[in-house]
């Protein structure tokens, strides 16, 4: 999907991986090209909103706060997905203390390297590419590491089996489910805190986002406190 489609308006593409997260396909990887657009689109498009009122970096919040979203769905979803991003400098200290460019780093969110469990640096070397590893959970890349940026290679490293691996659909919460969570919430004294504890734990915004056995043991939970002794 281009521009066209939406592709430069965060709550289109986390639609589409919500339904590719909850529906049964084909799909095996997700790529969006590039992560750099559609999060600098979103600062943009809220900066010009604000005006002469954009300070202390008000336009970056719902660009962040959509990208919280994002890796939440990425999260959940069953498939391989690639971010890919432009490059921009990255500041820092120099030997004499003074701020200075000290290479490259991602233009997205600073904290999306955090959130993903490999993230390459993709640059060229003569008439070849290669990729550095930025940082790593998988045993396959060493932490800094440089390899030949191929498919074939990437994929020895990563595992062929686990990138054409069949994804499979997680299933919702039913309305029911909802209705009785909402239901135990007007009459069972729970912190606030801990509600949204559970939510950021099952990676939801809602209820309704919750899988059926995420929200059948909030259901269990709440019902405990409601009844002791059962």
């Amino acid at each position: 999907m281009g521009p066209a489609d939406g592709s430069l308006d965060f709550a289109t593409v986390i639609e589409q991986f919500h339904d590719l997260a909850t529906t049964k396909h084909n799909y095996r990887t997700i790529i969006v090209d590039s992560i750099s657009k559609l999060f600098n689109t979103c600062i943009a498009n809220e900066a010009e909103r604000l005006g002469d009122k954009d300070a202390f970096g008000a336009s970056k919040k719902p660009a962040i706060a959509f990208m919280r979203r994002l890796v939440a769905w990425v999260n959940r979803l069953d498939m391989n997905v690639l971010f890919i991003a432009h490059s921009k400098s990255e500041w820092g200290v120099d030997s004499k203390g003074e701020r200075a460019e000290i290479g490259q780093t991602f233009d997205c969110w600073d904290k999306l390297e955090y959130e993903l469990h490999l993230a390459l640096e993709i640059y060229k070397q003569g008439p070849s590419r290669k990729a550095r590893v930025r940082k790593s959970r998988m045993m396959g890349f060493q932490d800094a590491a440089v390899l030949d940026w191929s498919f074939a290679k990437f994929s020895e490293l990563y595992g062929k089996d686990i990138i054409e691996k069949a994804s499979t659909a997680i299933t919702l919460s039913t309305a029911d489910q909802v209705a009785e969570i909402e239901r135990l919430l007007e009459v069972v004294k729970i912190d606030p805190a801990d509600v949204e504890k559970w939510k950021v734990k099952a990676g939801a915004e809602t209820f309704a986002e919750f899988t059926t056995e995420q929200a059948a043991g909030v259901i269990s939970v709440l019902t405990k406190k409601l009844n002791p002794t059962k």
